[in-house]
């Protein structure tokens, strides 16, 4: 099989890619990412020579890569593509609505005109909007998005939907809880926390950080992608979680814990605007048709997490810094073996 992964140098996507070459090693990835500011080839320096392994920097919007790659033996996409900070499209709504909504219908484009086997639209739990203090949401339930963010992800799924039944593509959604693990970019909670708390800098929690979020180890999700890959059914949707339901104040405490920081890094700022309460799904679907459920506890994660950044502060740092871009520009885009 030859997949089509797009975001692959970003945090999830860049698992993905590592853990498709090492579980099939007959299969065949082209990675296409435009290394926006998440995207790091330093995710992927390990894979970065196997034979198996291509990458392209380019941008889903543009339909000549998409259709070059696309029409070159490509069995299968998996659509991480997106731009995914909450607080950044509160900022600039406008490049979500571009990359997440139509960046997705270039690619189901060329997945209708390549006659491809699988589309995997990977989702968020956020499109869902925000949960009371009971319950959790099944894939039947409406699309309520609070954010500039999750409406662009909710609009993409509902195109993706669009072309299921209008086109027969044979498409999938998947929607997933909050990721964490190896390699994530530090703006997000846990690493950015992680990382402040290495060097004793306050951890900014939003309003009373009662904020309650279902957390998955990264590589639990590469599981549940891969089995919807191979076993999913076209036209559905499968919700993915880590059965691992946290306030931020209980994620950063364990964070502090592992450390062995004083709770004194704690510092209370501003709410965001609207801030959802709570996310929690109902995953008994993807459990009982396909057979998956999440294998990491919230603390052997969280142990596991921590760990990594505390021996790769290399990585991290060079993000923090700002170095990386500069050193993208001088080394990869020079590199005969990338193209795009």
């Amino acid at each position: 099989m030859k997949i089509l992964i797009t975001g692959g140098a970003g945090f999830i996507g860049s698992n993905f890619v590592r853990y498709i070459l090492s579980k099939y090693p007959s299969y065949r990835v082209v990675n296409l990412d435009k290394l926006t500011y998440a995207g790091n080839l330093d995710n992927l320096s390990d894979v970065e020579d196997h034979a198996n392994y291509e990458f392209v920097r380019g941008d889903i919007c543009d339909s000549d890569v998409v259709n070059r790659i696309a029409g070159d033996g490509v069995d299968a996409i998996v659509h991480f593509a997106a731009e995914s900070h909450v607080d950044r499209s509160i900022d600039d709504p406008a490049i979500f609505v571009k990359t997440n909504v139509l960046g997705t219908q270039v690619l189901l484009e060329s997945v209708v005109k390549f006659k491809l086997k699988r589309f995997l639209q990977v989702s968020t739990d956020e499109v869902y909007g925000s949960l009371g203090k009971e319950g959790s949401f099944k894939e039947t339930y409406p699309l309520l998005p609070n954010s500039p963010y999750s409406a662009s992800k909710a609009s993409a799924d509902l195109l993706v939907r669009s072309y299921f039944e209008t086109f027969g593509c044979p498409a999938i959604i998947t929607r997933c809880t909050n990721n964490y693990g190896p390699y994530q970019f530090p703006e997000k909670l846990i690493p950015l926390f992680v990382t402040n708390a290495l060097f004793d800098q306050q951890l900014p929690i939003y309003g009373d950080g009662l904020y309650v979020r279902d957390w998955i180890f990264v590589e639990d999700h590469c599981r549940a992608l891969d089995v919807v890959l191979h076993k999913g059914k076209a036209g559905e949707i499968y919700n993915m979680g880590g059965e691992n339901e946290r306030t931020n104040l209980e994620i950063t405490h364990m964070i502090l814990g592992k450390l062995s920081k004083p709770e004194t890094l704690l510092k209370h700022v501003k709410d965001r605007p609207a801030h959802d309460r709570r996310y929690a799904l109902d995953c008994s679907k993807i459990k009982s048709e396909l057979g998956w459920k999440p294998e990491t506890s919230l603390e052997e994660g969280i142990s596991r997490t921590v760990d990594w950044y505390v021996a790769n502060q290399a990585w991290w740092q060079k993000i923090k810094s700002g170095e990386y871009v500069e050193y993208y520009e001088k080394h990869y885009l020079r590199r005969e073996s990338y193209r795009g």
